[in-house]
């Protein structure tokens, strides 16, 4: 009377015990008796009581920051260099078996493989080829966090600082430098003005019609301004032709 009331119980309790529902982006590492002997999901996955147990694990991509790190280049300037990573696990089963905690283990990693990077690396390098430091860190993590069944896909220098002592240093060679590339850009501009000047001082030793023009033009442009007294001096070539007739009248007196 009481076997089928008692059954369904049974029956349920086993069920929830038993049922887990797994996410499209979750994984379950099954252990049985200790040993580790599947990964099932996503979806609906069934453990056998008492005997299977397990461990979740989110395969999407982890975003973890590093803290600043206290860092000495390569030319002996203390820096302090934060970074993020993005990793993910894609082999459940290493990332369980193969290291006790994957998240804290790459974070360790990181920290001191940033370190080890930027420390034989200049402070210019660091400064100039961000791209360079962020490739050659990503590249270690991957390779080391590879038997943990961690992929890292991307590594980014967040930020880099540097003490007051340098960045006063930095500030005083960049206006250096503007102000040595406003010299060179005004010699250069003086050095094409004299070139031109030379150029134009040949044409009109060439062309001496084309000095008076620029003398008649000048003369207009000085004239056109308000206010202003303007003298007329006649070039003496103009009366050339009226001396020269007048010595030709005295010879034949």
């Amino acid at each position: 009377m009481f076997g089928i009331p008692v059954l369904l119980v049974l029956v349920i309790v086993f069920l929830a015990v038993s049922i887990r529902i797994m996410n499209e982006y979750e994984r379950a590492v099954i252990f049985r008796l200790g040993r580790a002997v599947a990964v099932k999901g996503p979806g609906i996955i069934i453990l056998l009581p008492v005997l299977d147990k397990m461990r979740k694990v989110d395969l999407r991509t982890i975003t973890m920051d590093v803290p600043p790190q206290d860092i000495i280049t390569k030319d002996n300037i203390s820096v302090k260099v934060s970074a993020v990573v993005y990793f993910r696990a894609v082999a459940p089963m290493k990332a369980v078996v193969e290291v006790e905690n994957y998240l804290f283990a790459t974070s360790q990693l990181a920290q001191t493989t940033l370190r080890s990077v930027c420390g034989q690396a200049e402070l210019d390098e660091l400064l100039a080829e961000r791209d360079k430091i962020n490739a050659k860190v990503q590249e270690i993590l991957d390779q080391d966090t590879e038997p943990w069944g961690v992929k890292v896909s991307k590594v980014e220098v967040k930020e880099i600082d540097l003490p007051d002592s340098m960045k006063r240093a930095m500030a005083k060679q960049a206006e250096a430098e503007r102000e040595r590339r406003a010299k060179i850009i005004g010699a250069e501009g003086e050095f094409q003005a004299s070139q031109r000047l030379a150029e134009a001082a040949a044409i009109l030793h060439e062309y001496p019609e084309a000095l008076q023009l620029r003398y008649l033009q000048t003369l207009r442009e000085i004239a056109s301004e308000n206010n202003s007294t303007t003298l007329f001096p006649i070039p003496i070539d103009l009366f050339r032709p009226f001396l020269q007739a007048r010595e030709v009248e005295k010879q034949n007196q």
